[in-house]
């Protein structure tokens, strides 16, 4: 069978799948009548997060039978559509937990030690100890917005590093097994209690701008917000004014509402760390997802020609 390939993917995915007998094509940057075009006598598709998978690709693929996205998150496919049309929709949410964790355990490390500042200084051969004194983050509560596999993650690296953890996700049936010692609480506690709040959702339409003016408001001022997340799920005009009227201490970005973010003085802000979407950016996730992805399409069109 035919797979196309939107978005760039690790070279042994593409030879798997290869091997197994299918015909891959590899091209990027589609969008929009050039993505359906380009569908033609494909049953399988391979998306990361830059090809969006909207109602009219998917209405126009009519051989289209699989589309998997390799990463966390279908908010680039349009999944209504594609159950309307009886197209399988999968993702590869494992593959990027522990470097999406990583980097948001980072960030906070950057910004409560003022790495990113203190470095370019010393580049710039300003010696500035006395000036970049920073703080511990043992002891402190870490709040977690989302427990999937990245915010679990998150929390086993906050309790090596001695802090208190607590957790909220309304869309987990139940707990999970060996995380007793992360205390389950509401959005409301959390956003009162937490020193640093960080968010591990995916964006919906519960989940779009939830943590705005109002929820900013509720929480401490010396507070941190860190969202490697999705963009759109932090309301960026509200944080902005948060941080400029002193209601928050500061904030760690990886994502935003539109990507990329432009000129725009959130990024420039000098309490905010803002990287260009990295989460899974590391040669580890992207074999992980890779080749999570292409088991997923290999199997899938084994099943559709028994």
């Amino acid at each position: 069978m035919k797979i196309l390939v939107a978005d760039r993917i690790d070279e042994a995915a593409l030879a798997r799948m290869r091997d197994a007998g299918h015909e891959v094509d590899e091209r990027t940057g589609l969008q929009g009548a050039e993505l359906v075009q380009a569908l033609a006598g494909c049953q399988a598709l391979l998306v990361r997060g830059a090809t969006r998978v909207t109602g009219e690709v998917l209405r126009g693929a009519r051989d289209l039978k699989v589309v998997v996205r390799a990463g966390t998150g279908l908010d680039n496919v349009d999944q209504a559509a594609a159950r309307n049309r009886g197209v399988a929709v999968f993702n590869t949410p494992a593959a990027n937990a522990v470097s999406v964790a990583e980097l948001a355990f980072g960030m906070l490390l950057a910004l409560e030690r003022h790495l990113v500042d203190a470095a370019s200084d010393l580049r710039r051969g300003h010696w500035e100890k006395s000036k970049y004194s920073g703080r511990e983050i043992a002891g402190r509560h870490l709040g977690l917005v989302g427990f999937g596999r990245i915010g679990r993650e998150m929390a086993v690296r906050a309790r090596a590093f001695d802090m208190k953890v607590s957790a909220t996700d309304p869309l987990l049936p139940q707990w999970p097994g060996g995380y007793e010692w992360v205390r389950r609480g509401t959005l409301d506690a959390l956003l009162t209690e937490a020193d640093v709040l960080s968010l591990h959702v995916p964006l919906t339409s519960d989940t779009r701008g939830m943590i705005g003016a109002v929820e900013m408001a509720r929480m401490k001022p010396d507070a941190l917000l860190l969202n490697c997340s999705r963009g759109g799920t932090v309301d960026e005009a509200a944080l902005l004014a948060a941080l400029e009227g002193g209601r928050l201490r500061g904030a760690a970005l990886d994502v935003f509402a539109t990507e990329p973010p432009g000129d725009v003085p959130l990024v420039k802000h000098p309490r905010v760390l803002a990287t260009p979407h990295l989460g899974a950016s590391t040669a580890d996730a992207q074999r992980r997802a890779g080749d999570e992805a292409a088991t997923i399409i290999i199997e899938a069109l084994a099943a559709l020609a028994v």
